[in-house]
């Protein structure tokens, strides 16, 4: 007998791979949604199509256009700006956190996730460099202990992490990250929300001018 896949699971199966395709670029701003085209494409009902667009509306991937047009959300640079001043805020009071909270373990895994950043940006690999650099940055916000530090930043995750992926300045990206890293281990929090702020404000730099050129540059 064939297996029916539970409709939740066939929408959260749509949502995750249409989002990722928003992410890597082979769906770009301005492409229009059709249900029926993208029910065709997964061999699905319209239903669960229906239902991962208006996810994927409410995570800010997408907006419609019209009652009849749904499209690729088009960044701007207020986009940009009010997402990495989130960033700022949040990111470096973890950082500092992180410093004074983690354990042994907790730093071996940063370590570790280091290590496979620096052979995805040997390798020129954007999507293995964008998965590992957001995993990084998600370990860095668990290691401060505090969950609704987390929750804050759960629902923008998935945005900046479409945002960072555009910025291809992956080697300066890993030596910021290697100095991150040192900073936290460090035990010593000012030097942690030090290093995290410059990378915050460094990374908004680089993702505007990929986005936009250097005209939008504050």
């Amino acid at each position: 007998m064939t297996k029916i896949e539970p409709l939740g699971a066939v929408r959260e199966r749509v949502t995750t791979e249409l989002r990722q395709e928003i992410i890597a670029g082979s769906l770009r701003p301005g492409d229009r949604l059709v249900e029926r085209e993208l029910a065709e494409r997964f061999g699905v009902s319209r239903v669960p199509v229906r239902e991962a667009i208006r996810a994927l509306v409410a995570e800010g991937f997408v907006h419609f256009e019209t009652p009849r047009r749904t499209v690729v959300r088009r960044l701007t640079p207020t986009d940009v700006k009010e997402l990495f001043e989130l960033r700022e805020a949040l990111e470096v009071y973890a950082a500092g956190l992180a410093a004074s909270r983690a354990t042994p373990e907790d730093l071996a895994e940063v370590q570790g996730l280091i290590d496979r950043a620096a052979a995805a940006t040997e390798a020129e690999d954007a999507e293995a460099i964008t998965d590992v650099n957001s995993r990084l940055h998600d370990r860095i916000v668990a290691m401060a202990g505090n969950s609704l530090l987390t929750e804050a930043l759960e629902p923008v995750a998935g945005r900046l992490r479409w945002m960072t992926r555009r910025n291809e300045e992956w080697p300066q990206l890993l030596v910021e990250h290697r100095e991150l890293y040192e900073a936290i281990a460090s035990g010593d929090p000012d030097r942690a929300r030090a290093h995290a702020l410059t990378h915050v404000r460094t990374n908004y730099r680089s993702t505007v001018r990929h986005l936009f050129g250097d005209e939008e540059l504050p």
